[in-house]
């Protein structure tokens, strides 16, 4: 799937990276814990959570994960916003809840590696 498709189906803005919409995502997770991104995220994978701290952008460059996506709506400050364009994270809100967004995805074919979300 194609960021531009997880914008879609998210209904998400994009704060970061208008010009990686055709990068290719390979799988999905959700979580607020970085430890279990780090334990667990794929390269490449979208990564949804309600996390707004500078700790889920550098936990995301580290993973190199594909997107971020910002769940319910919250607004990260200027800061993390010009911490993922200089790491070249795309970041989007959606206003979806995690559980939602999760569930959103997963019904358009994005999983985890296990095969699971």
């Amino acid at each position: 799937m194609k960021i531009r498709e997880l914008k879609e189906i998210l209904k998400a803005d994009m704060l970061v990276g208008d010009d990686q919409l055709e990068k290719v995502i390979t799988g999905g997770g959700a979580a607020d814990l970085m430890d279990d991104v780090l334990a667990a995220a794929a390269k490449g994978c979208a990564l949804l959570t309600g996390v707004t701290t500078t700790h889920v952008i550098q936990t995301a460059r580290i993973v190199q994960v594909g997107a971020l996506v910002i769940v319910r709506g919250k607004q990260p400050s200027e800061e993390i916003i010009a911490l993922a364009n200089s790491y070249n994270i795309p970041l989007l809100i959606t206003e979806y809840s995690l559980f939602v967004a999760c569930g959103r995805l997963y019904m358009n074919g994005i999983r985890g590696l296990d095969g699971s979300w």
